[in-house]
């Protein structure tokens, strides 16, 4: 077989078509995505691959002095430059402050098509541990899912053009394993939200607007790094949480459980229905660890048992 030669004109003209293919139709040229918690991690890297296709990103976060080296990165990857970039330092546990960035981005680029509620902390927690950690936790990882999806939901629909609302979640938020459950209850909390996010909006008559939970695996960041340097050989980057993210929304999923190097969707799945299993069974609470049960678990994970 011969190996076919495309010129540059041509690759381009190839290269839109498999894009048309794959992406989601919000995902065009000129759309707007809003990204928070995007000076880094996974909402840096989705800001990016938005930026490359042409759309107008902004990004929020916390830190200014994080948001300049990350929106250079984005002008770098824009066809547009920098007349396609805009960058907000945003508390987003704060409704002024959502508010205050919806404001901003109808002001420089009409109105938004994607929402990514990204943003998230994870100081660590235990049961009767230091309540500020919790109060910082709720506020950041579910009411900031929250104040954005309620402040640019509206104006979205009302666009009436194609859009997305992603709301980054957690595996945590659905096994709830020992260890931090403010982090735990906030990512509960986000998938709750999420599913009674896109209940409505299904049911809004006319509404172009959907919403999808985003579950990423075992991701190297800033928040998972804990004082390593190199990524962990199980752990996936960014930058494949986010190609596997645009992938799965092209093609409809609403729970986008993404996998890694370590957890194949396999074993997430019996991890889940096991989960569910402590209910139906009325086993203990997080009976998957505990010493009783621990091997009847190791067995259903491995599929050596059907039931869970």
């Amino acid at each position: 077989m011969h190996d076919i030669l495309l010129k540059p004109k041509q690759l381009f003209v190839a290269l839109k078509s498999w894009e048309a293919q794959v992406n989601h139709p919000a995902m065009t040229p000129g759309a707007v995505a809003v990204i928070t918690g995007a000076a880094a991690g996974i909402g840096l890297a989705a800001a990016t691959k938005f930026a490359r296709m042409g759309l107008k990103v902004c990004i929020a976060d916390l830190a200014e002095d994080r948001l300049a080296p990350a929106a250079d990165v984005l002008k770098a990857a824009s066809p547009s430059g920098a007349a396609n970039i805009l960058a907000v330092a945003v508390d987003v546990s704060r409704l002024d402050e959502v508010q205050r960035l919806e404001a901003a981005v109808r002001e420089q680029f009409g109105g938004t098509d994607i929402l990514m509620n990204n943003a998230g902390v994870q100081p660590g927690s235990g049961i009767f541990g230091p309540v500020a950690n919790w109060e910082r936790i709720l506020a950041v990882n579910l009411w900031g899912v929250i104040h954005g999806s309620r402040v640019f939901g509206p104006s979205m629909i009302n666009r009436g053009r194609p859009g997305l609302v992603i709301n980054t979640g957690s595996k945590q938020g659905i096994t709830t394993p020992p260890g931090d459950p403010a982090y735990n209850i906030a990512k509960a909390g986000v998938k709750v939200f999420t599913e009674a996010l896109q209940h409505e909006l299904r049911n809004t008559p006319g509404c172009l607007l959907s919403a999808h939970l985003l579950i990423p695996g075992f991701v190297f960041t800033g928040l998972t790094a804990k004082g390593r340097t190199e990524k962990p050989a199980g752990a996936w980057t960014p930058e494949q949480t986010a190609d596997f993210m645009l992938e799965r929304l092209a093609a409809g999923d609403f729970y986008i459980l993404c996998p890694d190097n370590d957890s194949p969707r396999q074993l997430d799945e019996r991890r889940i229905l096991w989960s569910a299993g402590d209910i139906v069974e009325n086993r203990p609470a997080l009976s998957r660890w505990d010493s009783d049960y621990s091997g009847a678990f190791a067995d259903f994970a491995n599929g050596q048992a059907s039931k869970p």
